[in-house]
């Protein structure tokens, strides 16, 4: 079947996921620096007044963009997670 529409939402969402994995890699090179920054002057991979801060702050802008806050914060909360594990690699922690 040859579907124009469908396949002009599919290039467009191929075209957001690819966006999406650049963004990601981008905020992942960032956070590496942080991980870095935080183990040569002794502090904690993790800052939970900082994540608090920002789920507050990304569940406001989902709210505002019309997206589930719920989804938003699941997903935070797993690239947080991530972070937190890459920064505990850097510092020599298991």
């Amino acid at each position: 079947m040859n579907d124009d529409r469908l396949s002009r939402y599919r290039s467009s969402i191929d075209n957001i996921d690819a966006a999406l994995v650049f963004m990601l890699a981008e905020r992942f090179k960032i956070t590496q620096a942080v991980g870095e920054y935080k183990a040569e002057v002794g502090l904690p991979p993790a800052d939970e007044s900082r994540e608090s801060e920002q789920i507050e702050r990304l569940r406001a802008l989902a709210l505002d963009a019309g997206l589930d806050p719920v989804f938003t914060e699941k997903f935070l909360r797993f690239i947080v997670a991530e972070v937190i594990r890459h920064h505990q690699l850097i510092a020599g922690e298991n």
